[in-house]
């Protein structure tokens, strides 16, 4: 099982070439909205007049990003760019570290910022969900199988068995359950 791949981009643009860059964004969002699996993608600034943009956009699984990725509406926009983008940075994350990450972007076709990231108790009550009945498991299961084995050695393979339970399947069923009440608006 493969959940959501999110691109994180940073790219330099040349000064003075800000409307461009903006109708080249609009443009890769439309194309790339034709593609199975498409999640949504934004973009932001540090700061205005700044050369540097970084650039978001996920897909619901390795796949779907494959064919965004390898497809000729991609490289054609890539093309389209050429002379005043320049990409300096590309990062691709499926793990946990997807989960609750920070607003870092703006929705392209509405430029309304992303919503707020869970609070971090919330996000700790999601995670504890999830790693409490794990490690009650993993820690019966290794003491009954591995008794006598050293302390460090159990927690190894303990840990190493609830790793990718955890990033694969637990975490991301239990956000999935959580949505509402992660993503509830706060009170003031």
């Amino acid at each position: 099982m493969t959940g959501p791949v999110t691109v994180s981009i940073t790219r330099h643009v040349d000064p003075g070439h800000e409307d461009q860059m903006l109708a080249w964004l609009r443009a890769g969002t439309q194309l790339s909205e034709r593609f199975d699996g498409f999640l949504g993608s934004g973009w932001v600034r540090p700061a205005p007049g700044s050369t540097e943009w970084h650039m978001l956009y996920r897909f619901a699984d390795a796949a779907s990003l494959q064919a965004w990725d390898s497809s000729e509406q991609r490289r054609w926009w890539l093309e389209s760019a050429q002379g005043f983008v320049e990409e300096a940075r590309h990062e691709q994350r499926t793990g946990i570290e997807g989960w609750f990450d920070e607003p870092t972007s703006v929705d392209v076709a509405d430029l309304r910022p992303a919503p707020a990231p869970p609070p971090r108790w919330k996000q700790m009550c999601a995670i504890f969900c999830v790693f409490f009945p794990l490690s009650i498991a993993a820690n019966a299961t290794t003491s009954t199988f591995l008794d006598g084995v050293p302390l460090v050695l159990r927690v190894l393979v303990s840990v190493l068995a609830m790793t990718p339970i955890m990033t694969y399947l637990a975490l991301p069923w239990i956000t999935r359950l959580l949505a509402p009440w992660l993503n509830a608006p706060r009170r003031t």
